[in-house]
């Protein structure tokens, strides 16, 4: 009997890493189903999941599930951690930062978690707040408040260019500070709609590709192939001046890069920072860039 279940669950433990494997590897978002299952079992609870079963089998099987999370935890460094040199920042340079606030959040908030206040800011989800109060208390700088759930901060004239919503609840808005067009987008999150149908949307809408851009919540991965357009024209400013990992979500835990903020390659990128943060299950980025 106990050679049966031994047999059982090492057929079990075999189907599981395979199922896992493949989805994450292969079927990717190929299918509405299958993305729902790639953006749920990212490489670092795939790597769990190996060492979890692992603990039920006997020594001499044990060291092939350590062996295959050892390779995943390789890709996953190799794909996520990343190492640069910034560059000196000048005050001519500009210092740009999103955050999704999370429902909790408001202005005030993002400058103490950034420890400073930056030249723009965009918060999606954020809390409630009076916007005539923060012009008050700020006078010398530049508040909008947006209907759809966006609100943006400038130290410079800020200038609306455009509002848009997808029928399934994705916003943009194309705002202009300094003379660089800014997309600031907050990729709707429901799991019955397709991220194919909602990112297919925020492509079709971005036509500035110079001197531009693009913050937000885009709510897939870097990997994602539907940011494949986006990654053709703009460089993603954490894989080229960040440090430590990519990932943005959830709860100062490495799971899913969710929050990207991407530069139009005529832009020079200084540096890019994640800030982590208990105050919402994202954390903020920001990027240091030279007009």
């Amino acid at each position: 009997m106990l050679k049966i279940f031994r047999a059982l669950y090492l057929f079990l433990n075999i189907a599981i890493i395979i199922a896992l494997l493949t989805i994450h590897f292969f079927y990717k978002e190929n299918s509405y189903q299958n993305s729902l299952l790639y953006y749920t079992f990212p490489l670092p609870i795939i790597i769990l999941i190996v060492l979890f079963l692992a603990i039920f089998l006997n020594k001499k099987l044990k060291k092939y599930n350590l062996l295959i999370a050892f390779i995943l935890l390789v890709i996953w460094l190799g794909r996520s951690f990343k190492i640069h040199f910034s560059e000196d920042i000048k005050e001519t340079d500009l210092e740009v930062v999103f955050w999704n606030a999370s429902h909790n959040r408001d202005f005030d908030d993002a400058f103490n978690i950034n420890n400073s206040i930056p030249d723009v800011l965009v918060l999606v989800e954020d809390g409630a707040y009076n916007i005539e109060n923060y012009k008050l208390k700020y006078p010398k700088y530049y508040f909008y408040e947006s209907i759809r759930g966006i609100s943006i901060f400038s130290k410079t004239p800020l200038k609306i260019i455009d509002e848009i919503t997808s029928k399934y609840k994705t916003n943009i808005i194309n705002f202009e500070v300094e003379g660089i067009s800014f997309y600031a987008v907050d990729v709707s999150a429901s799991i019955d709609v397709p991220r194919s149908w909602e990112l297919g949307f925020v492509n079709e809408y971005i036509k500035i590709k110079e001197k531009t851009v693009l913050l937000g919540d885009f709510n897939v991965p870097f990997e994602s192939k539907f940011l494949t357009n986006i990654k053709a024209n703009f460089n993603h400013a954490f894989n080229k001046k960040g440090n430590g990992f990519r990932e943005t979500w959830f709860w100062n835990i490495p799971l899913l890069s969710l929050d990207h903020i991407w530069i139009s390659k005529d832009l020079k990128i200084l540096k890019a920072e994640k800030v982590n943060t208990w105050k919402s299950d994202h954390s903020m980025v920001k990027v240091f860039i030279t007009n």
